[in-house]
């Protein structure tokens, strides 16, 4: 039987599913042996030692993905938008080009200063 978190990623249509699985790869390995991904909220989380890290996400009008990033309110990047969140900020990601990886990391390396 195939897990919730699988569904996630399986059930998506193209582009939206090649790239949510590419997102899944380069969070997972940014930091292969403290970042664990688990099935929390209907959503993919991932935790970094226990505590939330980000997830994964698409924006409701656009159908386009994004990654969520906790804590993101004690730090700055140009990529990240805050929108009416709280606490949280999000990496949108368009499914046309790229995935800006060394972006994504440089956000990652604030968000792992936080913990």
């Amino acid at each position: 039987m195939i897990s919730e978190l699988e569904e996630f990623y399986l059930n998506k249509e193209e582009p939206l599913k090649s790239c949510f699985l590419a997102l899944r790869s380069i969070i997972k390995s940014y930091n292969p042996d403290h970042l664990m991904e688990m099935w929390k909220y209907k959503l993919p989380f991932f935790y970094y030692k226990g505590k939330m890290f980000c997830y994964l996400w698409k924006d409701k009008k656009t159908d386009q993905p994004y990654i969520g990033m906790a804590n993101a309110h004690l730090f700055d990047h140009p990529a990240l938008v805050k929108g009416d969140r709280k606490r949280m900020k999000v990496i949108p990601i368009d499914v046309n080009e790229d995935i800006p990886v060394e972006t994504l990391y440089e956000v990652f390396d604030l968000a792992m200063k936080t913990y």
